[in-house]
């Protein structure tokens, strides 16, 4: 996939995103494990849910792999209820979970030694992980220097020309890392602007005009969503 702009223009891009919205203190949680969580819990929902099933497992003293591996199903499908799709977040936390103590014993520590494209192989091999969720767990967690992809990722990349249009979740991961320092702090930060910039601007309807990036060759056509 040819990409249209050059290494200076995506850092130009951090560095407008970056003055505009300043830093977003990503990715929230008090531990590794409560990030984790939140990376599995907050597929396809907002995170003001996440927040509220979060807290209900703290209060509920389940916040740890063992006591969650220990928890039944139903007891914990009611805990997570308030960040939706609670029954398939139950078996995907549950799946994960299993493994992690399975293969970890359930000690963050544990992944220290473990090289990051064998650790990513082995968490998108556990049912209901994917990779943007992978990612997460291992940016935002593990503080591994994997950039993370999703919606917002694409469809600012294709208005702003960086790549051409049906750009798959590996391409455009590839193109970011090749075209950036090695950097987890640079990578946590600059995927949150992102985040922040479609949420505010780069819509499924834009709102081009007040936009940081507006300076920037953009194009809306082919990416309405």
């Amino acid at each position: 996939m040819k990409g249209i702009m050059s290494k200076t223009d995506v850092e130009k891009i951090y560095d407008l995103l970056y003055e505009h919205f300043g830093p977003q203190g990503w990715w929230p949680g008090d531990s590794p494990f409560e990030i984790i969580v939140g990376a599995i819990l907050t597929q396809n929902t907002n995170w003001d849910n996440v927040k509220k099933a979060i807290n209900n497992l703290e209060q509920a003293q389940l916040l740890n792999p063992h006591s969650i591996h220990k928890c039944p199903r139903e007891k914990l499908a009611e805990l997570i209820r308030p960040a939706g799709y609670f029954n398939i977040k139950t078996k995907r936390l549950k799946n994960f979970i299993d493994w992690f103590i399975e293969n970890y014993q359930g000690q963050i520590e544990n992944f220290e030694t473990v090289n990051t494209s064998i650790l990513r192989e082995e968490l998108l091999g556990v049912n209901g992980i994917g990779a943007e969720t992978a990612d997460s767990i291992l940016l935002y967690a593990l503080n591994r220097p994997v950039f993370v992809i999703d919606t917002y990722t694409a469809r600012m990349a294709v208005r702003h020309q960086l790549l051409e249009y049906e750009i798959d979740y590996h391409t455009l991961q590839e193109f970011f890392q090749s075209n950036l320092p090695e950097d987890v702090q640079l990578f946590n930060e600059y995927h949150a602007l992102i985040v922040r910039l479609g949420k505010d601007y780069c819509k499924p309807k834009p709102k081009c005009e007040k936009c940081p990036l507006n300076e920037l060759p953009h194009q809306i056509a082919g990416f309405g969503n």
